[in-house]
């Protein structure tokens, strides 16, 4: 067990999990409220410690310095368009209201100085307030010696638990996030953090909840909430039982989320009453199958084509990736090939477009690849198609077309190559091909290659209903006293879809810093 500020029993704010449930922390501990974070795993952060730490917080400061004209009323007829029905209205709306006041609360303090504006496309684009130069914010990077005796809590970064690649002196992306959360909930005196330590159960008292019971290193402790508690432990991915129930056509093998995301808070919450929205729902992508470990996240191609199994091309494989994977989900595409030849591998920015890329350097060798059999590689297209148990004459069919569109610079069948987010991830991976289309590369060159590409996720985005104030409610719409949710252990704001880059880190952030509020206006 690991412990680090106040000890004892009783705290005024208990929050479960430490992801963007930190911020709700940091919120609460600042305000001077006595706060505990319980962790399950030995770690910090949770799947936010894996991602690129992007932030959707429409109209917020970063924006305004980057000179970025948007505010919550010009990005509120884009969520209106795209969730429709799926979520309350009210939820987005405080995700709008609560959104730059966060970053502006943050930003006072000089740990979280400054976010930074990057210009990712909204993911939906053409809808009604969708900003083509997209309203990400990403926090600057963090001498991790600035961590000092806290740095060993700090979850290491994916390429580090996959690969045994070192960490590096300096903390980046959600780590970054994760890290600079992390000393500041420590640094206002008022916090707790405890490690190994799994929520088991909810205390309730008279209808209220007062506290938690949880496995602390192999001995149940209670620990009592004299406010409330804060459910933000992630989704339930990495349980199978429970993705069988609610998820019967997608596993928990191919997930990217955390260890610890078993869905734990997320039934502790149902023993107490909570209703529950979306359960079938997650943060889809296309996962590129590699030896030895999980499915690595892969954001699009810049070459190739993706087939069925009928040799067929079925979509447009640059989707943006929650896109992509629920286009896979619901044409039944759970695992298709994808296709392409010598020149995804001569060009050696190619795969810079994956987040592990930049800090695996040869990662993707081909020959281990295929000693593995993750990987195909053919003279011919008709030897490959046989190698992958395709229709030769669909497969070549399929790759002229293609073919012909790239050389035309227009894809004609599904439009790849148009959109704002197309552009600017071949800008960001320096891919170029020899026509008009950089998105479009002609697969001609000799050997082709077939790699596996699976339905992904970046966890589960289904839980606890909750109101504008992140309380937890009922079936009967009435909230639950002192319990409240964020995260991925809420029924999500943004409903069935991905908003932009940073939804949901910019959603749990908010939510969590929502719930602080509450608690501390309680008095």
């Amino acid at each position: 067990m690991s412990e680090q500020g106040a000890t004892g029993d009783e705290y005024d704010v208990i929050v479960v999990g430490s992801g963007g449930g930190l911020i709700g922390a940091y919120t609460a501990a600042s305000r001077g409220l006595r706060t505990l974070v319980i962790e399950k795993t030995p770690y910090v952060g949770g799947t936010t410690s894996y991602s690129g730490a992007g932030i959707w917080l429409p109209g917020n400061a970063a924006e305004q310095r980057a000179g970025v004209e948007d505010s919550p009323e010009a990005a509120r007829p884009y969520l209106d368009a795209i969730i429709g029905d799926d979520a309350p209205v009210a939820l987005r709306e405080a995700f709008l209201q609560a959104g730059p006041r966060m970053i502006d609360e943050l930003e006072q303090n000089p740990l979280f100085q400054w976010f930074e504006w990057k210009g990712v496309p909204d993911y939906f684009e053409g809808r009604p307030g969708s900003l083509a130069q997209g309203r990400t914010v990403f926090p600057p990077d963090f001498p991790r010696a600035e961590l000092g005796s806290l740095e060993p809590l700090l979850r290491r970064p994916l390429w580090t638990e996959r690969w045994g690649v070192h960490p590096g002196l300096q903390l980046i992306g959600g780590q970054a996030l994760i890290g600079r959360a992390l000393l500041a909930y420590m640094e206002t005196g008022n916090g707790s953090l405890r490690v190994n330590t799994a929520l088991q159960s909810l205390l309730v008292e008279d209808g209220r909840v007062t506290g938690v019971v949880a496995l602390q290193d192999g001995e149940q402790v209670t620990f009592r909430a004299r406010r409330g508690v804060i459910l933000a432990a992630g989704g339930y991915e990495r349980n199978g039982e429970l993705r069988r129930s609610f998820q019967p056509a997608v596993g928990d093998e191919w997930t990217q989320g955390c260890e610890g995301n078993t869905g734990d808070a997320l039934t502790a919450g149902i023993a107490v009453g909570a209703a529950t929205d979306l359960l079938e729902e997650a943060w889809y992508a296309p996962g590129l199958v590699v030896p030895d470990t999980r499915p690595v996240f892969y954001t699009s191609v810049w070459s190739g084509i993706w087939v069925n199994g009928e040799g067929e091309r079925f979509m447009n494989e640059r989707l943006p990736y929650d896109r992509a994977g629920h286009e896979m989900l619901r044409l039944g595409q759970l695992s298709t090939h994808w296709v392409f030849d010598q020149r995804q591998l001569d060009n050696e920015r190619a795969f810079a477009t994956l987040p592990v890329a930049p800090e695996v350097p040869g990662w993707f060798d081909v020959e281990k690849f295929v000693e593995a059999g993750v990987l195909r590689r053919a003279d011919t297209l008709e030897e490959l198609a046989e190698l992958i148990g395709v229709p030769a004459a669909a497969l070549i069919k399929s790759v002229d077309q293609f073919n012909g569109y790239a050389r035309a610079g227009k894809d004609e069948q599904f439009g790849r190559g148009e959109s704002p987010w197309d552009l600017m991830v071949t800008h960001l991976a320096g891919a170029h091909t020899d026509g008009p289309n950089p998105v479009l590369g002609v697969i001609d060159k000799g050997p082709f290659y077939a790699a596996t590409i699976v339905l992904s996720d970046l966890g589960t985005k289904g839980g606890l209903r909750t109101d504008e104030h992140a309380r937890v409610l009922r079936t009967d719409g009435s909230a639950i006293t002192g319990l409240y949710a964020s995260g991925n252990t809420m029924a999500p704001m943004s409903g069935r879809i991905y908003a932009g880059a940073g939804v949901p880190v910019g959603s749990s952030m908010a939510f969590s810093y929502i719930a602080a509020l509450d608690l501390a206006e309680q008095g």
